[in-house]
């Protein structure tokens, strides 16, 4: 359901591919291993061990002293434009500087969570080195073509009002720097020890790894802060910092941004083998790449698609959020971020995204709306089906938001509250009854 194998290939075709992908998958884990070889072995040669050890500290410093999602929220949403859509031009709020091209790609307002953006403003120290010619030669070789299937598939889902490629948009090199691997991986490393703990009981295999295997796979990438955590809980940081070294690298436009730890972590959950993983994680983020994009234009264009639902289904609810100024929806921003992940545990999030990526297979098999209202199915299949849960979300608190809350800050509260709360099936009846009743609509 993730595009990783065609529906109509041969077993003999399944196995070529596993092993090509593989093969790709290890030289990216190969790349990851040089740009860190050359990172310590400049570190050595300037003396300045001791000046990264300071700066880490302060990098830590500062993003668990940064601003919490809703001071950042309410002043990233002052510079709405009045009475319409938000901008969402932050400039007074991007801890990063705009010149360094390849900084996070979008606010991470995840409740719980800092904006890990700080970071970026802290010189990437590991990542100002000059690679021997030798080095460059190797990697040069090593370098997977990758960036062309990305554009390909952006373009296949290219957004409403015309956008172009992120490399158009954003003005990113297809090569990334050491700096850009230094800062991305710093960023990894914060969010990979802090990964939720809820998939151990999902997973027997994992759950009873042994310290010595767990330790010994910390050690191969650089994992080093994980304090107090449990064997299995190293052994999946460490694959988290594996996985998304090797995916920053395959998609450098996009690199690493808070929030795709969330939604890897499911994944290796469930797959084992970190090729496989790797690859689950690499189609699937072809849909959920556009969340992260600089410009944002994903994420306007799913808010905006929420806020049209809630009007067309209860206009009431939408006339009192524009009171609120709330209308723009911005109060569901971690939902589409991370695919409700923070809200359901992770039983529920695998039925939910399961649904999800059911539904955009069948688009892609080919199964249209009228064929499937042949087959006298409830809902036709939907891309936007995650926005529609969303909506019913927000539509099932319609009394609640009603009724008490006056400000966007307190619907917000609302939302980053549902954790544990929500039933998932309602949830998708609720959301399938309005594709059914809007989709043509919308």
């Amino acid at each position: 359901m993730l595009n990783r194998y065609d529906f109509n290939s041969s077993k003999e075709e399944r196995d070529s591919l596993r092993s090509q992908k593989r093969k790709e998958y290890e030289r990216l884990r190969k790349r990851c291993h040089q740009i860190l070889k050359r990172t310590e072995k400049s570190v050595k040669l300037k003396g300045t061990a001791g000046n990264v050890c300071n700066e880490d500290n302060e990098c830590f410093s500062q993003v668990f002293d940064s601003p919490g999602l809703e001071d950042m929220v309410s002043g990233r949403r002052s510079h709405s434009t009045e009475g319409g859509s938000p901008v969402f031009d932050d400039s007074d709020h991007r801890i990063c500087d705009h010149s360094h091209p390849t900084s996070l790609s979008s606010d991470s307002f995840l409740e719980g969570e800092v904006d890990k953006r700080v970071v970026i403003s802290q010189d990437a120290c590991a990542g100002e080195t000059e690679s021997s010619d030798s080095d460059s030669s190797e990697e040069d070789e090593n370098t997977p073509l990758l960036s062309s299937e990305i554009i390909e598939e952006n373009d296949i889902h290219k957004d409403d009002n015309g956008s172009s490629s992120p490399s158009q948009i954003e003005g990113r090199s297809a090569t990334p720097t050491d700096e850009d691997f230094a800062t991305w991986r710093r960023i990894i490393l914060l969010d990979a020890v802090r990964a939720n703990d809820d998939w151990i009981i999902y997973s027997p295999s994992q759950a009873s790894v042994s310290t010595m295997k767990a330790q010994r796979l910390a050690e191969s990438v650089g994992l080093k802060d994980y304090d107090d955590l449990e064997p299995c809980r190293i052994f999946h940081a460490a694959r988290l910092v594996s996985i998304l070294e090797a995916y920053a690298l395959y998609d450098p436009e996009i690199g690493y941004c808070q929030g795709m730890s969330d939604l890897l972590s499911p994944i290796i959950s469930v797959v084992e083998d970190d090729s496989e993983a790797f690859w689950c994680f690499a189609g699937f983020m072809k849909r959920a790449r556009h969340n992260f994009r600089l410009d944002e234009v994903g994420i306007r264009r799913q808010l905006n698609i929420v806020s049209k639902i809630i009007k067309c289904k209860d206009n009431h609810l939408y006339r009192h959020l524009e009171k609120l100024q709330a209308e723009d929806c911005f109060f569901v921003y971690r939902m589409v971020i991370v695919l409700f992940r923070r809200e359901l545990n992770f039983e529920q999030t695998l039925c939910l995204w399961e649904v999800m990526w059911a539904d955009q297979a069948a688009i892609r098999a080919g199964i249209a709306r009228s064929a499937w209202g042949r087959m006298r199915l409830r809902a036709p299949p939907t891309d936007d089906l995650l926005l529609y849960a969303i909506a019913a979300c927000v539509l099932q608190r319609r009394k609640l938001i009603i009724e008490k809350y006056s400000s966007m800050d307190e619907i917000m509260r609302e939302c980053n509250s549902m954790a544990g709360h929500l039933d998932v099936w309602k949830l998708l009846d609720d959301a399938h009854d309005l594709v059914v009743n809007l989709h043509d609509k919308i």
